[in-house]
């Protein structure tokens, strides 16, 4: 497979030619589904929490005598049936998180990047070294090289300037090569990699 390289004015550079062994695979949906799965579910804090009728205050007399009230009998006024007693079956703190193998996460991070080029949603500068850390010179590259809605920059050099002009943009998220993950993938309608980035995943993925 070959895309074309494009520097900062949208102009082509030169030709590249892509590992079909990561970027134009047979693609695995159930990998890619349950490896975002388990991003989501590490994510989550799982710190949701109730009190049974031994973690509430109060309750410790009996409310009145075991006999002779006409009344059901009572132990506490925290138990579970009483208003501000304790909750049976509760949630408590717990960790979402789970593995997989190692070779299923590669096949679903190779599934979300053959997507990715397979839609024409994959774009290769030469360098993304933009002169100024200004948001506004951001934008107007973006509107150079026609990129709207959710982009993702991955690079592999130095690119503090694209970093510093587009973290107001809500829209853009730039990773080094070794951060790219199946949901910011996914979550991305335009991948956008400097020429380094590419080697580096085929190196680490090949």
């Amino acid at each position: 497979m070959k895309i074309s390289v494009k520097n900062l004015q949208g102009e082509k550079v030169k030709d590249l030619t892509l590992a079909d062994s990561i970027w134009n695979i047979e693609v695995n949906d159930d990998a890619l589904k349950k490896m975002i799965r388990l991003q989501l579910d590490a994510s989550r804090q799982g710190t949701r929490k109730t009190k049974n009728r031994s973690e509430v205050s109060g309750g410790g007399r009996k409310p009145w005598k075991q006999k002779g009230t006409g009344r059901a009998r009572q132990g506490s006024i925290r138990a579970t049936q009483w208003r501000g007693g304790g909750i049976p079956f509760g949630v408590n703190p717990r960790d979402y998180s789970f593995k997989i193998n190692k070779k299923e996460r590669v096949l679903a991070l190779k599934t979300a990047l053959t997507h990715k080029a397979q839609d024409k949603e994959l774009l290769v500068l030469d360098s993304m070294n933009i002169a100024t850390n200004k948001t506004k010179d951001a934008i107007k590259a973006l509107e150079t090289l026609k990129l709207d809605n959710k982009i993702l920059f991955v690079t592999t050099e130095d690119a503090e300037n694209l970093y510093l002009a587009t973290r107001n943009l809500p829209n853009v998220l730039v990773l080094f090569a070794d951060e790219i993950n199946c949901y910011d993938l996914v979550n991305a309608d335009m991948l956008v990699c400097d020429e380094g980035a590419i080697k580096n995943i085929e190196e680490v993925l090949k």
